[in-house]
């Protein structure tokens, strides 16, 4: 039995959190039922919505834009969240040093993150420019030499820069490089679990004749596991948001749709072309994606995410 004590303790409670329980319900909860409500419908904003079941599903599976832009997605993500990931646990490593200057070279490769999106992408348009960006100037000399000496070979190719963001063949591997520019916050959150691992683990390793490469793989990996698992969860929820960059830097996914991503076309089907249930569902099949894949990293690091403590 709940004793009147108990119950006004309840109340009094209810009532302290009920301005965020309303916000939750109003700004949260309402918005999320209400996607997958429209995502059964015919819904344009500007008129009212029409119920049409799964039709937004069915012309979604049978639209080719869609498959272009989740491929375009899944390859920016194949390899920008690997790249990004080993970067960030790299960089902490040598940050993790006793080297003087180091809070000087820790604050060097943070700050690049906390460049906004829309400057950070209009930046790497003029470094990646086909003709006049800073990259392929520094190329020019390299990729000449590299010519001379295929040539002095018998070879008659061209070694010229490629044209980045104008060629299909060059505009994704663009864009993951430009994702690196950002791993500071997951290189910070790395560096935090480095320094909470036990300075006696390393000892004992040394004391049984272990190097650095076998301190790392049976010492740091363990430890910092449960830190890398949360990088990989926030990396892979990021890499299939990924719009900012690319819609600055390449509207309408130029050139042939090759840097078109799956935020870019939901954000196209909700605004421009004021298809909002086409855009919820859209936006629910993004969520599964996600939740999939995250439910799979949650599986496979039963055995591999060391807790400690567990």
């Amino acid at each position: 039995m709940i004793t009147p004590t108990e119950k006004r303790h309840l109340r009094n409670g209810l009532l302290f959190i009920s301005p965020w329980l309303v916000g939750l319900g109003l700004f949260t909860a309402y918005p999320i039922l209400a996607s997958l409500y429209y995502s059964f419908c015919d819904y344009s904003v500007l008129q009212p919505a029409s119920w049409i079941g799964l039709g937004n599903y069915v012309d979604l599976f049978s639209d080719e834009v869609f498959w272009k832009a989740l491929g375009n997605t899944c390859f920016y993500a194949l390899f920008a969240l690997p790249l990004g990931l080993f970067l960030a646990f790299g960089l902490a490593l040598l940050l993790n040093t006793q080297v003087r200057g180091m809070a000087f070279y820790r604050t060097c490769f943070f700050l690049p993150s906390l460049v906004p999106m829309v400057a950070l992408a209009v930046l790497w348009l003029w470094i990646f420019n086909g003709e006049y960006g800073v990259l392929n100037y520094a190329l020019k000399p390299v990729l000449g030499g590299v010519e001379r000496l295929l040539r002095g070979l018998g070879w008659m190719g061209s070694c010229a820069p490629p044209a980045w963001l104008n060629d299909p063949k060059w505009s994704k591997p663009a864009l993951i490089l430009i994702s690196l520019w950002g791993t500071g916050h997951a290189m910070v959150i790395y560096l935090a679990g480095l320094q909470d691992v036990p300075q006696h683990l390393y000892e004992a390793a040394e004391l049984d004749g272990a190097g650095t490469w076998h301190k790392i793989r049976h010492v740091t990996l363990p430890m910092v596991s449960p830190v890398i698992l949360f990088n990989l969860i926030m990396g892979l929820i990021g890499v299939f948001q990924f719009f900012a960059v690319p819609y600055v830097m390449s509207p309408q996914g130029a050139p042939a749709r090759s840097t078109y991503f799956f935020a870019m076309y939901l954000y196209d089907h909700a605004f421009p072309y004021l298809r909002m249930g086409y855009a919820c569902a859209l936006a629910w099949i993004l969520f599964l994606i996600v939740f999939a894949l995250t439910l799979l990293a949650l599986r496979l690091a039963e055995r591999h995410v060391h807790y400690e403590g567990g």
